[in-house]
């Protein structure tokens, strides 16, 4: 009954797609549904969420634990599939492809900054963002923007002198640093953050929030899962889920 009700949304949808312009937003999301099955039981996890990112926002989502924020992330990155609902990253559509097309559009598009580490402990941190900016390259974008290299990502977040440690070899501190590289080493639209801060030290913490947002102010769209009010704080917008869905009492703002 789910995928009845939003099929024909989703038709409309698709048709409409149009090429990106500077006035596109960074991130639509139109009527979002995910469902998960535990026995004989369908437990929704987003029912029905619709907002929109442009460039410049900073937008923390909030709420309880079990609220949805992990699911909706995840749906975001194209992670996870939607069962109803889409959405658009810079125009074009990540919902309802196969993870082929949805990785590509990672690759042009999205800087993730997980709560877990960023990086692959086989390669050395230059190679982590070399890796990065390698898929991005594979897929490039309409225009030829030029990236720093690993070496100048990494300086301005104070690692110039590890650029060949291993993860193993890095304090808490600059691990999350170079997970950030990571995250911004494909010049991203959409930077998805989840509870950036969780497990940092004040003084790293900062690091990390001053970095966002001066990505935002150059023209990415953040978004950042938390349950921290000091991270909310530095956001333009919040969005508050509740039961999978947009608490208007605390709403989009």
């Amino acid at each position: 009954m789910l995928l009845e009700m939003t099929n024909a949304t989703q038709a409309e949808s698709f048709e409409s797609t149009k090429p990106p312009t500077s006035e596109t937003p960074a991130l639509v999301v139109e009527n979002l549904y995910r469902f998960f099955h535990a026995g004989g039981q369908e437990t929704l996890a987003l029912r029905g969420v619709t907002f929109t990112v442009n460039r410049g926002d900073v937008v923390a989502v909030t709420g309880p634990s079990g609220s949805g924020k992990s699911t909706l992330l995840a749906c975001l990155a194209g992670l996870e599939e939607p069962h109803g609902g889409m959405v658009r990253v810079d125009g074009e559509v990540m919902s309802r492809r196969p993870e082929t097309e949805r990785a590509q559009l990672r690759a042009k598009y999205v800087g993730m900054l997980l709560q877990s580490n960023n990086l692959l402990d086989h390669l050395s941190v230059e190679d982590n963002v070399r890796l990065a900016q390698r898929l991005r390259r594979l897929h490039p974008r309409r225009h030829n923007e030029s990236l720093l290299t690993p070496r100048e990502l990494l300086g301005r977040l104070g690692l110039a002198k590890r650029v060949g440690a291993w993860p193993s070899e890095l304090s808490g501190g600059e691990s999350a640093r170079a997970g950030l590289a990571v995250a911004l080493a494909n010049d991203p639209i959409l930077i998805l953050a989840d509870e950036p801060t969780g497990e940092l030290d004040p003084s790293t913490a900062r690091v990390v929030l001053d970095v966002l947002v001066e990505r935002a102010t150059t023209g990415s769209a953040v978004v950042i899962v938390t349950h921290s009010s000091a991270v909310a704080s530095i956001a333009t917008r919040h969005i508050r889920l509740r039961d999978g869905q947009i608490d208007q009492s605390g709403g989009v703002r």
